[in-house]
């Protein structure tokens, strides 16, 4: 599977931005799908992921109730909306597929390049 992310840049403390990821490749449908993040220095952690029908989500407690990951099967798309953003969510967020679930940064099957997010205050 071939994933690219898309969508990161430069918001105030507060806003919003979207993340897109298309993925290609192999069925889309067949995978569960997550988003990821490293901030400078530290290492990657768990966003927020969700089932292969998109009927069940999981979020780190650190998004729960300012995040939503969302997927749409027919555009093999999965998104991430995010809101109320802090600065402490600055980080290189990547997109990732996996066969297994939940989803732990030491078995994702596939990576997406990663898209830049920078909150400033």
């Amino acid at each position: 599977v071939q994933l690219q992310a898309s969508g990161g840049g430069l918001v105030q403390a507060g806003g919003s931005l979207r993340l897109s990821c298309v993925a290609s490749g192999r069925t889309f449908s067949n995978y569960n799908m997550g988003w990821f993040r490293q901030a400078p220095g530290k290492e990657r952690e768990f966003v927020a992921s969700i089932v292969r029908t998109g009927g069940s989500t999981y979020y780190a407690d650190s998004v729960k109730g300012r995040f939503t990951i969302s997927r749409d099967n027919a555009k093999n798309t999965v998104y991430l909306q995010m809101n109320s953003l802090k600065p402490e969510d600055t980080a290189v967020y990547y997109c990732a597929a996996d066969s297994l679930y939940p989803m732990r940064v030491t078995t994702i099957d596939y990576w997406g390049q990663g898209t830049q997010v920078t909150v400033s205050s």
